[in-house]
């Protein structure tokens, strides 16, 4: 059974997902506020967080922001609905996806288990020993879940990860968005939604300039992004 950790101050909240989640085949810890929160994340115990924004003694930025100095866990923000910053906060501190509160419980469990879609066809290419891919400087291996520049690993959440093979698969090819997302994230891309964006755009930050200054990931308006050949 997959376990998730449930970070929210909201007491009715937790024991109305656990319910929920038990029902279908998941197991939900609740934890209300940021410091038990970081520490039970850090535990190894779960497979996923869902972590709120306003938490008392740490915020969930500040939970998410130390999270990721030690753990590429994934992670599901719950944002206000509207608050378009926070989304935009939380994907920059490295959450994988979010969700607007108030939301249904079917739209979090879609959510949810398009996340463990994701892990699960990662794990199965780790099993396969998939080949490495080299573009350049850049080196990735989704046997081992990690990639590299000049030798130095990158620091990638999993949806950064997700999105880097696909674009080293497709190297010199336009790769659209909703390729990206179904890679990273296990769904289809949501009207409105810049999460491939902000996951492009901080993995653009990891990866640095090419040789001649230029980024290694290309935006094609509208369309999609492509990883530029060396």
């Amino acid at each position: 059974m997959k376990s998730v950790l449930l970070i929210d101050d909201d007491i009715e909240l937790g024991e109305l997902l656990k319910e929920y989640l038990s029902m279908e085949g998941f197991e939900l810890t609740a934890v209300h506020d940021g410091d038990t929160g970081l520490s039970e994340a850090l535990s190894g115990k779960y497979n996923l967080v869902l972590l709120d924004v306003m938490l008392p003694k740490k915020n969930g930025f500040e939970v998410l922001r130390e999270l990721r100095q030690k753990s590429s866990i994934p992670v599901i923000m719950l944002t206000a609905r509207g608050e378009s910053v926070d989304r935009v906060l939380g994907l920059e501190h490295g959450a994988d996806d979010y969700i607007p509160k108030p939301y249904h419980h079917h739209e979090l469990m879609a959510r949810i288990k398009a996340l463990f879609r994701r892990i699960e066809i990662s794990a199965d290419e780790t099993h396969k020993g998939s080949e490495e891919l080299h573009v350049g400087v850049l080196a990735l291996n989704p046997s081992t879940r990690s990639a590299t520049s000049e030798g130095v690993e990158l620091p990638l959440t999993g949806a950064e990860f997700g999105v880097l093979q696909c674009l080293m698969e497709n190297v010199g090819e336009l790769v659209d968005k909703d390729s990206l997302s179904m890679a990273a994230l296990g769904r289809q891309l949501m009207a409105y939604d810049r999460s491939i964006d902000m996951h492009v755009s901080n993995l653009r930050k990891k990866l640095g300039k090419r040789d001649d200054g230029s980024d290694w990931i290309k935006t094609v308006r509208s369309r999609g992004y492509m990883l530029v050949r060396v």
